[in-house]
């Protein structure tokens, strides 16, 4: 496991107070006065079949903030720009039967996705503990190391309690510790069955850190049928996992005969390289911290844009 110390260059220049700075990796950083707050939104555009569309530009995009039309002054396709990506994988004893398939086709994933001359990625196991197997980094090889070791608790040491599921504390831990100092485009995935058990906030708490950190979250339901007793209907946490995607601005996935974790991992493979990236200053000045509205959307009719629906304003 790489210990080093996320470096200072990524954390967010003070100069710029900033709710979300745009990435370093633009064409042309631009120059902010020191009270310049610029919204960075990531957002993916498909037709009516789910095709994704990829060659609009900025005028073809319509934007609101609390209902009133805010200007977007940067703009940017994502096909080709630096990505930070978060693999975090349920561990918990409802999961070991599934796991095996979650290594292997997470390793594929990044395998495909990673590229080492600006792309990183860490990796995460949550159960009653949250676990960082691997701290940023570029190396496919590390990466393949960590998920090697990524493993359910021994039953026999959870005392009889049947262990936890940290899943809220674990979003919440990896969007503060790790996203909130980050720059640029980001997401992480969560490989879970979405059934949260000892974590000490809400999922509401969860999901407002993942904002505040301007994360977007990938979340694929792969659980284990028998998990929780033959009788059991449905997957308890499919409601949790797609609330998580939709406010975060990401997409949910569910494993199943029809669509293979390999399958789902291609989809969010194209996704993230599809993306357009815009920025905008708002026109009403912060006066007290929170959330704003905010709705994205194309002029072209039968389109429909996937992205964030608020961002958090800060003082």
């Amino acid at each position: 496991m790489n210990n080093s110390r996320l470096s200072r260059r990524d954390l967010i220049r003070s100069s710029i107070a900033a709710v979300s700075t745009l990435p370093l990796w633009a064409k042309q950083e631009p120059t902010f006065s020191a009270n310049v707050k610029v919204v960075n939104i990531l957002a993916t555009v498909r037709d009516k079949k789910g095709q994704i569309i990829r060659n609009l530009s900025k005028e073809d995009f319509t934007l609101l903030e609390e209902g009133k039309p805010q200007g977007i002054r940067y703009f940017s396709r994502e096909s080709d720009l630096p990505l930070t990506l978060g693999l975090l994988v349920d561990t918990s004893l409802s999961q070991t039967r599934v796991l095996e398939d979650e290594r292997g086709a997470s390793y594929r994933f990044l395998e495909q996705v990673l590229r080492e001359d600006r792309d990183k990625a860490f990796i995460v196991q949550f159960d009653q503990v949250i676990l960082i197997r691997q701290d940023l980094t570029s190396s496919r090889k590390d990466l393949e190391s960590a998920l090697e070791v990524v493993d359910s608790p021994d039953p026999r040491k959870l005392g009889g309690g049947g262990g936890g599921t940290l899943l809220y504390d674990a979003v919440r831990k990896i969007s503060i510790q790790v996203m909130k100092k980050l720059q640029g485009r980001k997401a992480f995935i969560v490989l879970s069955d979405g059934v949260d058990v000892g974590s000490a906030i809400t999922l509401t708490d969860a999901i407002e850190t993942a904002e505040r950190a301007d994360t977007l979250v990938y979340s694929i339901l792969f659980s284990d049928p028998n998990a929780y007793g033959a009788f059991s209907l449905g997957s308890p946490g499919k409601g949790v996992l797609e609330r998580l995607s939709r406010e975060t601005g990401g997409r949910f996935f569910e494993v199943a005969k029809k669509q293979s974790i390999g399958q789902i991992f291609e989809s969010i493979e194209e996704e993230l390289r599809s993306q357009y990236s815009l920025g905008f200053v708002s026109d009403e000045p912060v006066t007290a911290s929170g959330f704003r509205k905010i709705r994205l959307t194309v002029k072209q009719k039968g389109l429909l844009v996937q992205a964030r629906d608020r961002y958090y304003a800060e003082l």
